[in-house]
């Protein structure tokens, strides 16, 4: 499996930690850690990763904000984005690819089966 670089944005630390692990150590890709948005953006600009984890329900910078912000800059406008969210319903699933989003992945996740996930929706490899 390749080295991949994948940055998970999420307000929640016990999220972020969980799905850390999860792809570090079944995947074995390298992990950033974003607890905002604008953190997420910042982190972004600088690390390059291959594909942004992104929680919809934030505070301050939600999920979507975030996501516009980010095709807005041409740097990373180009990095794919998974939405990661509690809430998923088809109308959600419409109006998130219409923001070009590149899939949704349901919260709670299973940490087991995150990496392959998030591989299966970018046609990565495993």
């Amino acid at each position: 499996m390749a080295e991949r670089k994948i940055l998970i944005v999420d307000d929640e630390a016990d999220i972020r930690e969980v799905a850390a692990m999860s792809l570090e150590t079944v995947c074995g890709w390298s992990v950033l850690q974003a607890r905002s948005g604008s953190e997420g953006i910042r982190i972004a600009q600088e690390q390059s990763p291959d594909v942004i984890l992104l929680d919809v329900m934030m505070p301050d910078m939600d999920g979507p904000k975030t996501l516009q912000a980010l095709r807005a800059d041409e740097k990373v406008a180009s990095i794919p984005v998974i939405f990661l969210t509690a809430k998923v319903q088809s109308t959600d699933r419409k109006r998130f690819a219409e923001m070009g989003v590149n899939a949704v992945l349901p919260k709670p996740f299973d940490p087991m089966l995150l990496g392959e996930q998030i591989a299966e929706a970018l046609g990565w490899p495993l």
